[in-house]
């Protein structure tokens, strides 16, 4: 991923020396497993403990001249801990390391995404109470349907991301697992208690079956998982995008001192930040394309899978923590505006309130099709510039021969749609 998207805790995961350090960690522990084992002895462990340590320049250089990655570390290694070296990688491939290595890394950068996570949910948990009962209008096709509150939006958009926080918890599991089994898988080489000892010791759990490599479903889950995040994300940047608009402006980005919205007008306030979000969005969903391709691998293994993993990987864990740290500070710093959504309430000159009136007609014996009609004749003449909606109504011989003027005045109460928003937040916050 490009600096401009890197956050320092989430890059340093995806670095090249966490990357070889996961390897020596690993070959070292398998050492260390091989020693209990009476395979090999702890004297060699302990050199490779004490002088163990690489240096990616002279790898690179090794790399150069053997073009495998692996063979040139332990070459590197080797060349630091001396004799002692001969014992290292000892019935194990390539691929034991490297898709070990991938699991530790991927469980690492979801363990940040989770606390980016935990940040996400907060702020809007703190929007949704601060305006659980600020009423705004609710949009259906974009058109104003009827009242909602500026909480319930948050609250939703809680809702989803907690559910995405547990989809992130499930994915972790996928591929938090270990696979020290030699070639092919069949353990001929090492012993499974190998295996064993390193998964404990890494905190994962020994693959089941690992052929030569991890199983790739398990990323393609947690890739997916990524996309869906990334929807979700994009979702509220886009709820924000239109609430920044002009003609509504019922909240809009943080816009500091000294921030310029436009080279050309000097007035603009534009919603970059969750335009923003929408592109990275895009792009986090395209990764798990790939992914799901990895899956169907030749016989017990290729690296077909290998090249793109090498970019999906890091892009997407540093991507998705960028966007969800993006995200929340927007959340966080967010300007709403209670006056602009009560003027906007008000704009359609109480048609909101048809649902009220249609079913109130009902209540009082009128056939549903027939209170529909009465509600809607005089609802298209708001529509059409002829007066409010209430006024027209109380105009109309039909409606008041089946209502009192009184009961029809008190359909048009705000309060009525919010009679129940403390049953919706306790069923998510308890």
């Amino acid at each position: 991923m490009i600096p401009r998207y890197s956050r320092p805790e989430m890059s340093a995961v995806w670095s090249d020396e966490n990357k070889f350090k996961t390897w020596l960690e690993i070959e070292t522990l398998a050492c260390e497993a091989l020693a209990k084992l009476g395979k090999i002895p702890q004297s060699a462990v302990d050199d490779i403990r004490a002088k163990g340590k690489f240096d990616q320049k002279r790898i690179d250089e090794i790399e150069a001249e053997v073009k495998h990655d692996v063979i040139a570390f332990l070459t590197n290694v080797g060349e630091n801990v001396g004799e002692s070296a001969r014992y290292m990688h000892q019935g194990m491939t390539s691929s034991d390391v490297l898709d070990t290595s991938f699991n530790m890394r991927l469980t690492q950068s979801v363990d940040i995404l989770l606390k980016d996570m935990d940040r996400l949910l907060a702020a809007l948990k703190k929007r949704a109470e601060e305006h659980k009962f600020t009423p705004c209008i609710g949009r259906s096709h974009g058109i104003h349907a009827e009242p909602t509150t500026f909480g319930l939006k948050m609250l939703g958009f809680y809702a989803e991301f907690e559910r995405d926080k547990h989809r992130l918890e499930l994915a972790r599991k996928e591929v938090s697992t270990c696979a020290i089994s030699g070639a092919v898988g069949t353990f001929a080489t090492i012993d499974p208690r190998v295996e064993q000892y390193v998964a404990e010791k890494l905190g994962l759990t020994p693959e089941p079956v690992s052929t030569q490599v991890i199983p790739r479903d398990r990323y393609a889950v947690l890739f997916a998982t990524v996309g869906v995040v990334a929807s979700s994300i994009e979702r509220l940047a886009i709820e924000i995008r239109h609430l920044q608009r002009t003609e509504v402006r019922e909240a809009e980005e943080y816009f500091s001192a000294g921030q310029k919205g436009s080279s050309a007008m000097p007035h603009k306030r534009n919603p970059v930040l969750s335009e923003n979000l929408t592109g990275l969005a895009r792009l986090l969903r395209s990764y798990s394309i790939p992914a799901m391709e990895n899956v169907a691998l030749w016989h017990e293994r290729d690296i077909s899978h290998s090249s793109n993993e090498r970019i999906i990987a890091p892009d997407a864990m540093i991507g998705l923590d960028f966007c969800l740290n993006r995200l929340a500070g927007i959340v966080e710093k967010l300007l709403v505006y209670p006056e602009n959504m009560m003027n906007n309430l008000n704009r359609l000159k109480g048609l909101i309130f048809s649902q009220r009136v249609m079913l109130a007609l009902v209540d009082k014996g009128l056939k549903r099709e027939d209170a529909y009609k009465l509600a809607q004749r005089n609802a298209m003449k708001v529509w059409a510039g002829e007066g409010s909606f209430k006024d027209l109504l109380e105009s109309d011989a039909d409606v008041m021969n089946a209502i009192a003027k009184e009961e029809l005045e008190s359909l048009f109460d705000l309060s009525f749609y919010t009679k129940q928003i403390d049953f919706v937040f306790k069923k998510v916050f308890g």
